[in-house]
């Protein structure tokens, strides 16, 4: 599952700035072959008092937290050219409109994982691909 906290100043984005973007981010994962569903994209407003960069205060920071649970690439080169997709992604939404983008990605083991008491199945699977198909978890045991 990518979950993307996106931290914002107060009406940054509009209702449907919010769904492209969350489009945007959905069609980057469903593209790498994870189900749809997987994809949880979360925007936060933060009042410009409360979003200090360097100490100062900030309309114009975009400050992003990608959970990875589904792929954990361990090869150096496949990182890189991930954050650099992410890179590519954001850009529209965050540095296009003059917004200062900053953004990292934590991973979290994938047997810490449930969703709808499941564990999600092994990536490239008959089962995931179930899911996919479905978007929805199903019961594969």
């Amino acid at each position: 599952m990518p979950l993307w906290h996106v931290y914002h100043p107060v009406d940054t984005y509009t209702a449907q700035q919010k769904e492209e973007f969350a489009a945007d981010v959905t069609q980057h994962y469903v593209g790498a072959g994870l189900p749809r569903f997987y994809v949880v994209t979360l925007f936060h407003e933060v009042p410009e008092s409360s979003f200090l960069i360097g100490g100062e205060p900030s309309n114009t920071a975009v400050r992003v937290v990608i959970e990875h649970l589904a792929r954990q690439p361990l090869d150096p080169a496949t990182r890189k050219r991930i954050a650099e997709e992410l890179n590519r992604l954001l850009a529209p939404h965050t540095r296009d409109r003059g917004l200062y983008c900053e953004f990292h990605i934590d991973e979290t083991p994938r047997d810490l994982w449930m969703i709808d008491g499941l564990r999600p199945p092994p990536e490239g699977s008959e089962a995931e691909q179930l899911w996919a198909r479905e978007n929805r978890p199903v019961p594969y045991y």
